[in-house]
């Protein structure tokens, strides 16, 4: 058994991408590992002809995985756009691994990501030793991908600077990066595009131009639609991260799992599920990857704290740490949920109890 604590995708479900291969029937894009019909049956799952299971990575509407993967044969990037914990990484990096079967070709972006980590840089002893040279000459993953034919990634992409965004529309126009110093060039090969992901709460932040927003074709990733889609990809997540962490403790029952992503989707929307009770919204944005932290942490709680099965009083800790972020604010809008909502709902007493005796 591996030992390491996240395996890539192309790692952790090899088993399924081999299978995927073995069955493949439709024309395969240059440098591509499979079709883009198998690259969607990778992440949506499916029962393939030989019967074997492909499970699914992605809940939520098909569509949506068939443009994304039908933009990455054209000569357009990809931009998964939406909130927090709408799965926009989780995608971009089973894509690149059902495409390329390597989806560490990244580039994480942040305020201080600078044009040498998406371009190319120098060992800086070398170049002072021997000047500008291919030997001194640092390689990004962009750069790999371009000569690889490969999928780039770039995480946060409105996190970087305006300035340093603006180095891709050459890459993404042209498919070439200069190297002046050097006197050339690098040209991409069949099969390179770059998947990008955005957080729409960070809107203003550093804005696309509108030269750069022309090179991606955008997919909004959405909310779960309806209350048991976003409890399967909660359930699912957290039985994964169960079996890589070996906790000692029981699978969580599936009733659960429901109350939490309950309390995250009625605080969310601002009102409860049956549209009767109108709610104040807390700061925090309460996504599905939220809820499957706080069910996860739940987990270690009743093993090593607990009887090994998981109670209120294990939830309640992550979920006042996922909804309280202003502790004035929040606060506020907990407490009122608890009393208007929590108290007079049936069967759930014991999170009414454990939330008061934490408060």
């Amino acid at each position: 058994m591996s030992t390491l604590l996240r395996q890539h995708a192309e790692q952790q479900f090899a088993e399924e991408l081999h299978e995927l291969k073995k069955n493949e029937t439709n024309s395969v894009p240059e440098n591509w590992e499979m079709s883009p019909q198998s690259v969607v049956t990778y992440l949506m799952g499916g029962k393939l002809k030989n019967g074997f299971e492909v499970s699914p990575k992605y809940i939520g509407n098909r569509r949506l995985m068939e443009i994304a993967v039908a933009t990455l044969v054209t000569d357009r990037a990809l931009l998964l756009y939406g909130l927090p914990g709408t799965a926009k990484s989780w995608v971009s990096e089973h894509i690149a691994a059902a495409i390329s079967g390597n989806s560490t070709l990244i580039v994480q972006g942040t305020a201080g990501t600078g044009e040498e980590a998406i371009r190319y840089g120098w060992n800086y002893a070398r170049l002072l030793a021997e000047g500008p040279s291919e030997g001194a000459l640092v390689q990004t993953p962009i750069m790999k991908a371009m000569q690889e034919g490969k999928i780039g990634r770039i995480e946060e992409l409105t996190r970087i600077g305006s300035d340093v965004q603006d180095t891709l529309i050459t890459i993404l126009s042209e498919k070439t990066l200069p190297v002046p110093e050097l006197n050339k060039e690098v040209q991409a090969i069949r099969g390179f595009n770059i998947i990008a992901t955005a957080n729409n709460r960070d809107k203003g932040v550093n804005d696309l131009s509108s030269a750069l927003k022309r090179r991606f074709n955008t997919v909004i990733l959405p909310l779960p639609d309806s209350i048991d889609e976003e409890i399967d990809i909660v359930r699912r997540r957290v039985e994964s991260f169960e079996k890589v962490m070996q906790l000692p403790a029981e699978r969580p029952a599936l009733e659960e799992i429901r109350r939490v992503v309950t309390i995250f989707r009625e605080l969310r929307q601002g009102a409860t599920n049956d549209g009767k009770t109108k709610l104040k919204t807390p700061s925090g944005t309460l996504s599905t990857a939220e809820a499957i932290s706080v069910v996860n942490n739940g987990l270690a709680m009743a093993g090593y704290f607990g009887d090994g099965q998981i109670h209120a009083e294990d939830l309640v800790s992550g979920i006042l740490g996922a909804v309280v972020k202003d502790p004035v604010q929040d606060k506020v809008v907990w407490q009122e949920y608890m009393e208007t909502v929590v108290k007079n709902r049936d069967g759930w007493k014991d999170i009414y109890r454990a939330s008061r005796d934490m408060i």
